[in-house]
């Protein structure tokens, strides 16, 4: 018998503005493969929006992440400092040149990574360090960055959950040489898979254009530059269709409309949320203060122990609401276990969180009545559960 539907479902996906007919524009263009007019809108919106160097589009966060790798020219026997708290492709980005990759812990409240721990973990060896701003949190950069240059270490922040959110005046994304983004259907900005790489370092950005077009200056041809175009470098495909693109434009459009609302279903939860989370000892996200404004990407629940977690994602798929769990600490993988280049010493805070966290339903669309459903049945996971 197949499964009854969720009433409320982790995500929904949705058309916001003119995404299907810029699809359609794409199409009648008769440009579909990439770098054409819908591609350089959305990486002239991002350009203006970080005041950034270059930004280009990929078709994933994680094909990002590996032009970084790229970009640093890593190599076997370097170093790689990530939270273990993050999705593989952090760590996937550096491992595949040949990277060590040396995990930290996280910061209990923002989850985001440790940097004190960071301090300790720095050898002659560390390359680069990647910061995770997850949920949308604020990494200390400021202090991760004075560490960085004091130490001769390049920083690429991961800013996959962090899109718009600023902390101390300063978009997230901005403070590394480079940042990645992702576009993936559970993203603030969507456009099903895909990503971009923001340059804010200027030492970087031409030669991102060649590793991108697959180690041709490809692009200086087009631009009439040069007479024919050759292979100069490494590089890969990484450049999303015309259609990724034009639906990316149609989100990009309704930016704010998308945070104006993302930003009302995060401080309902928040705000309704406050008593029984008090109540039963359970970590609701960081308030908002004055000098950061999160991405309003996810909310999350942070319970005491896991078995009162699996209760609670009983409790709601018994009512039909679909919540979910994140990451598996990286340090403990399979992967790992069986690897010289991982470091896997214990590291409790992220052990913990990733065992007790689950993600309530935050996309777009979800209507009033739908999260007012959500809230009242999860207070009515009360004490005889959570006592």
């Amino acid at each position: 018998m197949a499964k009854t539907p969720y009433k409320v479902p982790f995500n929904r996906s949705c058309i916001i503005g003119s995404e299907l007919e810029y699809i359609e524009s794409a199409i009648q263009r008769n440009h579909l493969s990439g770098d054409g007019y819908f591609t350089r809108k959305c990486e002239d919106f991002f350009q203006k929006e970080f005041e950034a160097e270059k930004v280009l589009l990929t078709t994933s966060c994680t094909d990002a992440l590996e032009m970084t790798s790229l970009l640093l020219d890593i190599k076997p026997g370097d170093e790689v400092i990530v939270p273990s708290f993050t999705f593989v492709s952090t760590v996937n980005a550096y491992v595949l040149r040949g990277a060590r990759a040396v995990f930290v812990d996280i910061d209990p409240e923002t989850l985001c990574m440790n940097i004190e721990q960071v301090k300790k973990k720095i050898t002659k060896r560390t390359r680069v360090i990647v910061p995770v701003h997850y949920a949308g949190n604020y990494t200390d950069m400021a202090e991760l960055l004075s560490v960085a240059k004091e130490n001769n270490i390049k920083v690429v922040e991961d800013n996959a959950h962090g899109i718009f959110a600023e902390y101390r005046g300063r978009k997230l994304g901005t403070f590394g040489s480079m940042s990645t983004l992702s576009f993936h259907e559970t993203k603030n900005i969507s456009c099903g898979e895909g990503g971009a790489l923001v340059v804010n370092d200027p030492v970087y950005a031409e030669r991102a254009e060649i590793i991108r077009e697959k180690g041709t200056n490809r692009k200086k041809f087009f631009r009439g530059e040069i007479r024919k175009y050759e292979w100069v470098d490494l590089g890969s495909s990484f450049l999303p269709s015309e259609l990724c693109a034009a639906y990316l434009w149609g989100q990009l459009e309704n930016k704010d409309l998308i945070q104006k609302k993302r930003k009302s279903i995060w401080n309902r939860y928040y705000r309704e949320l406050a008593g029984w989370c008090e109540s039963y000892n359970v970590q609701r996200p960081l308030e908002v203060l004055d000098d950061f404004t999160p991405s309003w990407h996810m909310f999350y629940l942070i319970f005491p122990d896991r078995e009162r977690l699996v209760g609670f994602k009983r409790h709601m798929e018994d009512h039909g609401i679909q919540v979910a769990t994140h990451y598996e600490p990286l340090h403990s993988s399979p992967y790992a276990g069986q690897s010289v280049d991982i470091d896997n010493s214990s590291l409790p805070v992220t052990e913990r969180v990733s065992q007790t966290l689950v993600r309530m339903p935050f996309y777009y669309n979800i209507s009033e009545e739908e999260q007012r459903f959500v809230i009242e049945t999860t207070k009515k996971y009360t004490k005889k559960s959570l006592s």
